[in-house]
């Protein structure tokens, strides 16, 4: 995690060592390190996923997806990548694991939004 100038003054006023302010960055650079491989293994061993992302080709509520890969990757305490499905990809950032049966993924263009992954139309 960086901090910018400014917020690391602030807490440095606020009586927050730069020891403490490393150990705080280095934490949160692990814990998007293992949400990036959370996220990676929840797309990985599925070869279809539901979501609730709304398709203007779809009509269902909770559209099912053919997924080929995730590949995602770390900056600083940010997770971000790609999501390859069967005939189209998108850039993913900001994902979380909220349970085994579902992950939450801000989508990049052309989608735009945050979407919610499912094992199962259910957990939607």
């Amino acid at each position: 995690m960086s901090f910018d100038p400014r917020t690391r003054r602030a807490l440095r006023e606020a009586g927050v060592s730069e020891e403490t302010l490393r150990e705080a960055s280095e934490a949160a650079a692990t814990d998007a390190e293992r949400t990036a491989e959370q996220l990676e293994s929840f797309f990985e061993d599925r070869e279809v996923v539901y979501s609730d992302m709304d398709r203007t080709h779809s009509t269902a509520q909770f559209p099912e997806h053919s997924v080929e890969y995730a590949d995602c990757f770390t900056h600083s305490d940010d997770v971000r990548g790609w999501l390859r499905f069967d005939s189209w990809g998108v850039y993913v950032e900001g994902g979380r694991v909220l349970s085994d049966e579902v992950v939450e993924l801000t989508l990049g263009p052309t989608v735009h939004e945050r979407v919610r992954f499912a094992t199962a139309r259910e957990e939607l």
